[in-house]
């Protein structure tokens, strides 16, 4: 999947545990183990905000792109 997830840099740099996070955020460990592994299929705004909050960063920090030309490929959404 080009779209990856990239908290675990973000908690290594801020010093934090997913954990401690996860706690912070109002979420469980396994939610956020979920999110951190790309196995969610959306996550909620509130969610995002709180995770963005507590990390002081944007959502565009939590997330990475890498182009793919199949991601234009409307049939795939169904």
């Amino acid at each position: 999947m080009p779209v990856r997830i990239t908290l675990d840099h973000l908690l290594s740099e801020r010093g934090m545990t997913g954990k401690e996070l996860a706690m912070r955020i109002g979420i469980s460990e396994t939610q956020l183990s979920l999110f951190r592994s790309g196995k969610v299929r959306g996550i909620r705004f509130a969610t995002l905000a709180r995770m963005c909050a507590v990390l002081e960063c944007r959502p565009g920090d939590l997330l990475d792109y890498a182009f793919n030309a199949s991601d234009l490929d409307s049939a795939k959404d169904g």
